[in-house]
């Protein structure tokens, strides 16, 4: 398989956001920014209140029909994080999520590979049996820290790049 550079983080500054644990009564937060080109996921998860996670994620049409998944550029703090795609699949009326988990290293630079077909759909932290996930109608690409581990956090990203 080889990687292409589909998605440089720099282009898509703008369509970043972020979505905590407060949207259900939780305590963490997160910050994003992207400067000289690298991309920024800073902030604390709070597990009180049934908190626990911090997200963002970036909105567009993403038609990735013709990819096998994603390869990204990470300068982690050694906690894990989530790779999270969406479509227009819906649960209860909801985004339906699929999650690709990845481990980084404390302050050194690898890369990490997240294979579509090893992605699990989800609905607010539950794994479901379905939908299959259709990759030529992703609406969402986000990153999400969410380990059952209360403190500060920091992901740092280079790049994401289409598997082929």
């Amino acid at each position: 398989m080889s990687v292409s550079p589909a998605f440089p983080i720099g282009d898509v500054d703008a369509h970043w956001v972020t979505l905590d644990d407060d949207v259900m009564g939780g305590h963490s937060r997160s910050h994003v920014v992207v400067r000289d080109g690298v991309l920024r996921f800073s902030g604390a998860t709070s597990l009180d209140d049934k908190g626990g996670f911090a997200s963002i994620r970036a909105r567009g049409a993403f038609d990735l029909a013709d990819a096998a998944g994603l390869r990204l550029r990470v300068l982690g703090d050694g906690r894990e994080y989530q790779l999270r795609i969406a479509t227009d699949a819906r649960h209860h009326g909801s985004h339906v999520s699929w999650r690709g988990d990845f481990a980084t290293r404390v302050g050194e630079w690898h890369e990490v590979t997240v294979a579509f077909a090893d992605m699990q759909p989800t609905y607010r932290g539950t794994v479901l049996e379905g939908p299959a996930l259709d990759l030529s109608k992703v609406e969402e690409i986000g990153l999400l820290i969410g380990d059952g581990r209360a403190g500060a956090f920091s992901l740092e990203v280079a790049w994401i790049a289409l598997l082929v």
